[in-house]
């Protein structure tokens, strides 16, 4: 659905209750799901195992051209960000063997958010906890760095020793910073557009040199605002941006400059977004996955995500490959857990993190580690 703005539906009632606005919302969002067709859907989740190593939660994920398989998990041994380092890149082989780790002890490395495979194969790592991303080329040396890490000891001077508080929640963000920012995407120019982020609430331009073009966004429901910008994308045909304003349950498109073209609902609160050459794609924080076409009509839904523990769980980020075939990173589902038990049930193995989705449609196949699957009936 393509529609105006939204209104802020986030507001909580006594003890936590949802507003009447946002009970609305949801029973409105049902209502359309109940008709709107339920994709079939093969899911499987991959077991990764990292030698003497546990896995933490699994909020990044992409491949390379050689269909290798980057993991960008919360997972760390210590480290001083405001906080305790939880941030670790993993890349593992087209049968998910583990090959290496991408740039341990980096500065950059403080609280993960996701991770995206460019076109030459050059790996970016989002950082949301040091406001930082790091391009490595295919080799592993960082190529690039945008945005500066606060230092730990001046964030501790302030709101520790002399117990200064924050006094704006949504700054306006300046020009070569982010403020937690959450994801990057690129043009055929190969032109970079990042969501940023928790802080700033706005999608910055910067040009593949790493001079920055143009920002937009404040915090807010209204036009050019956004409420966590979470997610963003690029349809390189068609020159358009997709950002996943999740706050506002909504994805708000952009042409390349960053001029305002259209609004798409139905697709309940986004965490993620992604754009192939047939569809859009959006999960949300229920573990459900929205299928659209290019215009924003709602063509299907699948829930992912159940059996394991949860009544679904959030998707945190979508890879796709493909019209057919997503990745997804589950985070609070991606746990990890140590089990030295050689039972059947439960083999040994030093950790696991679920990232996987992929969808199968009618009269189509889909492909995984080089094996065809046939579609569900």
């Amino acid at each position: 659905m393509i529609g105006t703005a939204k209104q802020h539906v986030r507001a909580q009632g006594a003890r936590g209750a949802a507003s009447p606005e946002a009970a609305a919302a949801r029973q409105k969002q049902l209502a359309l799901e109940a008709a709107t067709p339920k994709l079939q859907i093969t899911e499987e989740h991959l077991t990764l195992s990292v030698p003497g190593h546990t896995i933490g939660e699994t909020v990044g994920v992409s491949k390379n051209s050689k269909g290798h398989l980057f993991v960008y998990s919360r997972t760390g041994t210590g480290g001083s960000a405001r906080g305790g380092t939880a941030a670790q890149l993993f890349e593992f082989d087209e049968n998910l063997k583990f090959v290496k780790q991408w740039g341990p002890d980096n500065y950059a490395a403080s609280f993960a958010h996701s991770v995206r495979v460019d076109k030459y194969d050059n790996i970016w790592m989002i950082d949301e906890g040091s406001s930082m991303i790091v391009k490595f080329d295919p080799q592993g040396i960082v190529r690039m760095t945008l945005g500066r890490k606060p230092e730990a000891i001046d964030y501790l001077e302030r709101y520790t020793e002399r117990d200064e508080k924050v006094t704006d929640r949504y700054p306006v963000g300046t020009m070569g910073t982010f403020n937690r920012e959450t994801d990057i995407a690129w043009d055929s120019q190969d032109n970079m557009y990042i969501s940023d982020g928790y802080g700033n609430s706005r999608i910055v331009k910067i040009a593949k040199d790493g001079t920055w073009v143009k920002a937009v966004g404040t915090h807010g429901n209204g036009s050019d605002q956004f409420a966590t910008p979470h997610s963003i994308a690029v349809d390189k045909q068609a020159a358009l941006v997709y950002v996943a304003d999740r706050g506002n349950q909504r994805i708000q498109v952009y042409d390349t400059d960053l001029n305002f073209k259209k609004t798409i609902t139905g697709i309940a609160a986004p965490w993620s977004v992604q754009v192939t050459p047939k569809y859009i794609y959006s999960g949300d924080g229920n573990g459900k996955i929205y299928q659209l076409d290019h215009n924003g009509k709602l063509l299907g839904w699948a829930q992912t995500g159940m059996g394991m523990g949860q009544t679904g769980c959030l998707i945190h980020e979508l890879h796709a490959e493909g019209d057919n075939l997503l990745y997804r990173a589950p985070a609070r589902h991606g746990k990890s857990r140590r089990s030295p038990s050689k039972t059947p049930r439960a083999p040994p193995i030093k950790s696991e993190a679920r990232t996987t989705t992929w969808f199968e449609l009618p009269s189509e196949s889909v492909r995984n580690s080089g094996s065809w699957l046939s579609p569900r009936e």
